[in-house]
């Protein structure tokens, strides 16, 4: 049987969906209505079933969704239900700021190791991590066994960075380095451009 093929829009409205859930579940709510989901994400109530849908029935009638299974499923769905090791490239402004991160869930995502080119850096620890050169970059990728990596080097470097990673292993990317990577199809990229998030911003002023 053919699979079933879920909109890219949904699988991005996921992790709103579970920020919502977990919210409620601190506060002791134990179900939520597609109409309480939908007000709260400014979506409309016939999307949230729709986008829930497409993994499963979750929803009883006049009870909405259970939270802490609807969380507990979705986390499952996105895989964050395991441990991702993650190497940063580039340990600047934003590399540094990332190694200090506190948002992430320590369950879930471990910057396991970091690298850059510059020696003052090559060789400190931040935040627990050490630096590492990156001229080891491949092959240290290769021994921790690492899948995500995360570019924060100049332009001029990211798409050699990239290289490098994917010959190490890596299956996704996600790249801070205001340029476009060149890559295989089967590894997985997510842009982060904040001038070109504050361009678009500046259309909608």
């Amino acid at each position: 049987m053919k699979e079933r093929k879920i909109p890219k829009e949904t699988i991005d409205r996921l992790p709103l969906y579970l920020r919502c859930l977990n919210k409620l579940i601190d506060q002791g709510e134990e179900n939520i209505s597609s109409k309480n989901f939908s007000s709260r994400l400014n979506l409309n109530s016939a999307q949230v079933r729709k986008d829930l849908s497409y993994f499963g029935d979750f929803g009883k009638r006049g009870v909405g969704y259970e939270t802490k299974k609807l969380a507990s499923k979705i986390r499952e769905i996105l895989n964050l239900d395991r441990r991702w090791k993650m190497a940063l490239v580039g340990v600047g402004n934003i590399g540094s700021a990332l190694l200090t991160y506190s948002g992430f869930d320590r369950r879930v995502f471990e910057v396991a190791i970091a690298f850059d080119s510059n020696p003052q850096l090559i060789g400190q620890e931040i935040n627990g991590v050490e630096v590492e050169d990156v001229s080891n970059l491949s092959g240290r990728i290769a021994e921790e066994g690492v899948k995500l990596g995360i570019i924060a080097v100049p332009a001029s470097s990211a798409q050699q960075v990239a290289d490098k990673l994917v010959e190490g292993g890596v299956k996704g990317v996600l790249n801070f380095a205001p340029a476009l990577l060149d890559l295989p199809e089967y590894i997985q990229l997510a842009q982060v451009d904040i001038t070109k998030e504050l361009e678009q911003l500046l259309y909608y002023l």
